[in-house]
């Protein structure tokens, strides 16, 4: 095997461990799974065609997600196209907000990374990244308060989450540990939000669970917080907005919470 060889082995191995954590900020950032991937995947043209862009970086994230700004940038930073009325308006919203706040604030909150990584990923000094967090913060506070359901089978992790929500401002609708239960619960009163995971109690699904809730009402945005990211992050279309990982920390739930909210997007998943 050539040294050319196993450097580019190496370089695929090191692309292929991030992909997923791209195509989820870049489906975020976007507001689109086809327009996040599209400019994803020039992305990775770019550092195929100049592999040094990886080669010499601390850490392959933080180079592959700066690449991925740099060419969403340059393209006029597009959203994906609207294919609704809440799609829309959800656009509207991201207009409204001060530039590359949020996307300094899921790369904080969502993948976290530091203000001097979210600095080197936008091109920013750190002070100036940190700055944009707290912008995108405070203009995510000004959302209307609204019913947020859980689906959760650990009680204490279900109490965690509970608090943490309630002391933002929201109602909780109530605590699901099964798919029925969770069904049953949203058919009594429907949520704003749906903060989910996909290990339940009886062993059933919280995705199929998510699942039978959006046939009946589509337009809910949902989190799914989970030990197992890679049951979701797969590639298979479509894939949810909102992933964050166990163990969490409150300020990534604030964040995902807020931004679920602000934007009210949501995508179902197959089962």
């Amino acid at each position: 095997m050539t040294t050319e060889t196993t450097g580019s082995d190496d370089l695929a191995t090191r692309v292929a461990a991030q992909l997923p954590y791209l195509r989820r900020h870049a489906r975020a950032v976007t507001g689109s799974q086809d327009t996040g991937d599209r400019y994803a995947a020039a992305a990775l043209e770019a550092i195929v065609a100049e592999p040094s862009i990886l080669a010499g970086a601390d850490d392959p994230r933080v180079a592959l997600f700066r690449t991925f700004h740099q060419v969403w940038s340059s393209a006029g930073a597009p959203l994906g196209t609207p294919d609704s009325a809440l799609s829309a308006r959800a656009q509207r919203r991201m207009a409204a907000l001060t530039p590359q706040s949020r996307e300094a604030l899921l790369l904080r909150s969502i993948e976290g990374l530091s203000d001097a990584e979210i600095g080197e990923v936008l091109g920013l000094t750190a002070q100036e990244a940190a700055e944009l967090v707290d912008i995108a913060r405070r203009e995510m506070k000004k959302v209307a308060s609204g019913q947020v359901m859980i689906i959760e089978d650990e009680p204490i992790i279900a109490l965690d989450i509970r608090t943490i929500v309630e002391e933002m401002g929201h109602a909780v609708t109530g605590i699901a540990r099964t798919h029925r239960a969770a069904v049953d619960l949203a058919t009594r009163q429907m949520p704003d939000l749906i903060l989910a995971d996909i290990q339940l109690a009886d062993n059933s699904s919280g995705i199929d669970a998510v699942n039978e809730i959006l046939q009946v009402f589509d337009a809910l945005p949902v989190i799914f917080i989970t030990a197992f990211p890679e049951r979701l992050l797969t590639g298979a279309r479509p894939e949810p907005a909102f992933v964050i990982t166990k163990p969490y920390s409150e300020d990534q739930l604030r964040s995902a919470v807020s931004q679920a909210m602000f934007f009210a997007s949501t995508e179902t998943l197959s089962a």
